[in-house]
């Protein structure tokens, strides 16, 4: 299934009901968003000749415009290569190269660095600017193109162990088996609930868009286009029934502006942390400020967001008598994959003992794309190595305790 047959769900059958606020302010309805996708897919097919299985980066800050170029490449049965806009223009030109990309969208404030790294490509593409979304958009007609479950849907460029980033191939399948893992272990989502983009959709944040999605729910967007904690705590008042995925700095720096300013967030249904490790007290902190109203997800960019999950009823559990102990843990795994702490040998480990952590599923990447010999090595015995060492408890919670592989920042 395409993964945009969530938004023409939604346009069908919840057409008026809000899709986008930019901040406070909404900024289109789901049937809005429709047309505005549809038309812009129809103009990638006839101005660009995209076609099913090309490619289309995306180079942008936050903002809505963000969310109808993704949504458009898929309905048009191509694949989203959304690229950090922290990168060097250098990085970015590797990126665009090495995934052959069509089209490159990128926002104003990214012009000249995208000017620099198509100069260092031998094979540029296409670029398409924010603001000439609507020119180049065509009639709008048809529904998503049909694509099987495999497709690639999602390039995910890692920041990488060593060498270069590589591109961890994400299919329509892989996005849709993540999404009913949110719903299976981490949160509930509400129809008339609000997914607010405080981080990067280039990365978590952007993956999580089709858990509200595929509920016909709103996804809300800050009008500076990046983290603000004081813009955060305002939408919070402002939105009800709101989730939203951070970075641990973020949790952290969310909390503290909180108590400063005496914030308390009434709006705040769920805010999911993950994507690095997040000290135990200043978990404990967040919870203080913030109410009993975190979850945790621990994965990779090669089984997205989809390990393990640390959800709001563990953060509750005061009166378990290990709860600081599962509180500085990574969960259980999540109910769409099998995880298993292995040897050197790729033994499986009994509880207790530390080893790799190795997850399989139907949420974990097909390969690396145009990378055969470390898709192999990543995914022997079909199972995907993390390269992240961890233990289980008797109890099946997951702590790690470092990486297998030397990192290189």
């Amino acid at each position: 299934m395409n993964v945009a047959s969530w938004l023409d769900h939604a346009a069908r059958n919840r057409p008026r009901a809000p899709a986008i606020f930019h901040g406070a302010r909404q900024w289109c309805d789901h049937a809005g968003l429709a047309l505005r996708v549809s038309s812009l897919a129809a103009g990638l097919r006839s101005r660009f000749g995209v076609a099913p299985h090309d490619r289309v980066a995306l180079v942008m800050r936050n903002q809505p415009e963000y969310l109808v170029a993704m949504y458009a490449a898929w309905w048009a049965g191509a694949a989203a290569v959304p690229v950090n806009v922290k990168l060097h223009p250098r990085e970015v030109a590797y990126i665009l190269e090495n995934s052959g990309a069509r089209v490159v969208v990128v926002s104003p404030d990214w012009e000249a660095g995208i000017a620099e790294a198509l100069a260092a490509m031998q094979r540029p593409p296409e670029v398409l600017r924010t603001t000439d979304l609507v020119a180049v958009s065509g009639d709008a007609s048809g529904e998503p193109a049909a694509v099987p479950p495999e497709a690639l849907a999602w390039l995910f460029y890692t920041s990488g162990t060593t060498g270069r980033p590589k591109g961890a191939m994400l299919s329509h399948h892989n996005l849709t088996q993540m999404t009913l893992g949110y719903y299976a272990d981490v949160d509930a989502v509400r129809a008339d609930g609000r997914l607010l983009h405080a981080a990067a959709l280039s990365h978590g944040s952007g993956l999580y868009t089709f858990t509200h999605l595929a509920r016909g729910a709103a996804q809300v967007v800050p009008e500076s286009g990046a983290f603000d904690a004081t813009e955060v705590l305002e939408l919070l008042e402002a939105h009800d029934h709101v989730s939203f995925f951070a970075a641990p700095t973020i949790v952290r720096r969310l909390a503290e502006r909180a108590r400063e300013t005496g914030a308390t967030a009434p709006g705040l249904q769920t805010l999911v942390y993950g994507g690095g490790p997040m000290y135990l007290a200043d978990i404990e902190a967040a919870m203080e400020i913030l109410g009993p109203r975190l979850a945790q997800i621990y994965g990779q960019g090669e089984s997205p967001m989809t390990i393990t999950a640390l959800g709001r009823a563990e953060h509750a559990d005061r009166a378990h008598p290990r709860y600081r102990e599962r509180l500085a843990s990574v969960g259980r795994p999540q109910a769409v994959v099998q995880v298993e702490v292995r040897d050197p040998g790729d033994r499986d480990l009994p509880p207790g003992e530390i080893g790799e952590v190795c997850v399989r599923g139907g949420v974990v990447m097909s390969g690396y794309w145009g990378n055969p010999s470390a898709s192999a090595e990543a995914l022997r015995g079909g199972w995907l190595h993390t390269g992240d060492l961890g233990v289980f408890d008797a109890d099946g919670f997951l702590t790690l305790k470092d990486r297998s592989k030397d990192l290189i920042i």
